[in-house]
């Protein structure tokens, strides 16, 4: 593996590691200060002052805090500029790599479950899927998704993991937060995805972040399997970084169009998305026509809307 080593003083790698706070590694290796895993390069520090820079972006990244320790007067802004540079550069070639991605899509809507997929785009199969719509999900409307998300199901490997209202609200109430059920979801589909795939090779996993690397790391922590690699990257908006996590979003929101599809017919009336006043008005109908203790079964019932609803109906 390419690699460079450099000699720094305390100082620059305590710098070093608040600036690499948001990718630091959960287990060290024997005499290390921090391990981080930024974009496609690994950097440990170690107590001896040695510092190890590893991967496809080892000499760039090196190069920076070499010359941050040169001039001492350089802010660590100068260097996490450039950073960001080097980042932005390597976004638009995710494009260039096979990957598996992962999204989720529910967490923000009182009423469905959540839904996430772990999806596989190989670098042959881009250009395809970019003609065929693949793209952002947000931006497009549910008819569109769901055209799309049929054809899509198809053609690539994936692995859907649909978690009821039922079993949500039992997790929350055993002290679980969202984040780290959203965690335990993403890893077990990526878990899945990975034996679909079997020995298909693949460049790396990208997941849209919605925690930081070492807290999501500490969320599946206690989980029996889990799936930690080296190329494994948290970017936000990560959709529009490649179409594994696109693809992935896509289908994600056509499963949790159906489950909403499903709870409306079991309802008796169109069960709305979003958490609004919209919402609480039909949280009330809810309990009206079906009673109270029916609200597990539909809605995320923490959620400021069930207390909203019961003022409507003045209980």
């Amino acid at each position: 593996m390419s690699q460079r080593v450099l000699i720094l003083d305390s100082k620059v790698i305590e710098k070093m590691k608040v600036f690499y706070q948001d990718d630091l590694a959960t287990k060290l290796p024997p005499g290390a200060i921090f391990s981080a895993k930024p974009l496609n390069c690994s950097v440990t520090a170690y107590k001896s002052g040695k510092v190890l820079f590893q991967g496809p972006n080892h000499a760039r990244e090196a190069l920076i805090w070499e010359e941050f320790a040169k001039t001492g007067s350089k802010p660590i802004s100068g260097a996490k500029k450039e950073v960001k540079e080097k980042a932005g550069t390597n976004q638009t070639q995710f494009s260039h790599m096979s990957l598996m991605g992962s999204d989720e899509v529910g967490t923000g809507d009182y009423f469905g479950p959540i839904t996430v997929v772990a999806a596989f785009v190989s670098k042959e199969d881009y250009v395809e899927l970019t003609e065929l719509g693949v793209k952002d999900s947000k931006g497009m409307k549910d008819e569109q998704i769901c055209k799309i998300a049929k054809i899509l199901i198809k053609k690539i490997p994936y692995s859907l993991l649909v978690l009821p209202n039922e079993k949500y609200n039992s997790l929350q109430a055993k002290g679980l937060n969202q984040g780290k059920i959203k965690a335990i979801l993403h890893n077990h589909a990526l878990l899945h995805l990975k034996k679909k795939l079997g020995t298909t090779p693949y460049d790396g996993i990208l997941i849209d972040q919605f925690v930081e690397r070492n807290i999501y790391y500490r969320y599946i922590a206690d989980q029996k399997e889990k799936v930690q690699e080296d190329n494994m990257f948290f970017q936000t908006k990560a959709e529009s970084l490649h179409l594994a996590v696109a693809a992935a979003s896509i289908i994600a929101r056509y499963a949790f169009v159906k489950e909403m599809d499903k709870l409306s017919t079991a309802a008796g009336f169109e069960i709305p998305k979003g958490a609004g006043n919209h919402v609480d008005q039909a949280a009330a109908k809810l309990i009206e026509k079906h009673g109270i203790d029916a609200l597990p079964k539909f809605c995320k019932v923490h959620f400021a809307n069930t207390e909203k609803a019961k003022k409507l109906l003045k209980l």
